[in-house]
């Protein structure tokens, strides 16, 4: 496994009516994550044209600390299991940062 920095971008299209209810549960997901061992930031924005546009920017200290992200119970549970299917569009793009 890489040992340099991973950050994460992730765009989310909402579906209509589904934004509050994904904001709730974004509150317990920004939480969690924050509290990883290898989590540098957990940062969520909402697009100023398109409310139901989400965007995430998380940093982890290696590609390890993705891995046990991803692989945590409560993601499976409230990401995968309860918000995606309350997505239109989900990109996931890992990033290595050269500046």
């Amino acid at each position: 496994m890489s040992q340099k920095e991973v950050y994460v971008y992730a765009r989310w299209q909402v579906k209509e009516g589904e934004l509050l209810t994904v904001l709730n549960m974004m509150k317990e997901v920004a939480e969690q994550s924050s509290r990883e061992d290898g989590n540098l930031f957990y940062k969520l924005h909402q697009s100023q044209s398109d409310k139901n546009t989400l965007i995430l920017f998380e940093g982890y200290k290696n590609s390890e600390a993705v891995e046990i992200h991803r692989n945590s119970e409560y993601f499976k549970k409230l990401v995968l299991e309860q918000i995606v299917p309350l997505l239109e569009n989900r990109e996931v793009i890992l990033m290595d940062k050269i500046v």
